[in-house]
């Protein structure tokens, strides 16, 4: 009988870099039909990841990553994480942020012809994803 593994190997990168790899015994990612939880011996799937919050526990402590759109590969013992642009909390500029929310938030209540909608309700959900990863720093 095969054991489960007891802990997760998660990679996360982008094209310019490496930003995490560890053993980890949790992770919650951003899904493009909504987040995933991850425990070890998780099914083996290929998933699309959309904006929002990586986290991810660690001998009881959580942290948290901003995730712009990737890929994830899931296997039993290991997350492979490929993403546009991934933020760890001290790298993102929470009141930088906060501004591009408030633009993106103006655009969508204007709603004229020049506003492309599609486009501010992206920017607006990273925006939020930062602010949310950004507070915890």
């Amino acid at each position: 009988m095969n054991k489960l593994p007891d802990r997760l190997v998660l990679e996360i990168v982008t094209p310019e870099r490496q930003v995490i790899k560890a053993v980890v015994d949790e992770v919650v990612l951003p899904g493009t039909m909504g987040y995933l939880g991850i425990l070890p011996g998780h099914t083996p799937l290929l998933t699309t990841l959309s904006i929002g919050t990586v986290t991810y526990r660690q001998k009881g402590k959580k942290f948290y990553l901003f995730l712009s759109e990737g890929f994830a590969e899931i296997l039993p013992d290991r997350v492979i994480v490929l993403a546009e642009v991934v933020e760890k909390p001290e790298e993102i500029d929470v009141e930088r942020a906060k501004l591009a929310k408030e633009r993106a938030e103006k655009r969508l209540a204007d709603k004229g012809r020049e506003t492309n909608v599609d486009r501010a309700m992206t920017s607006l959900k990273r925006a939020i994803a930062r602010i949310d990863v950004g507070i915890r720093h």
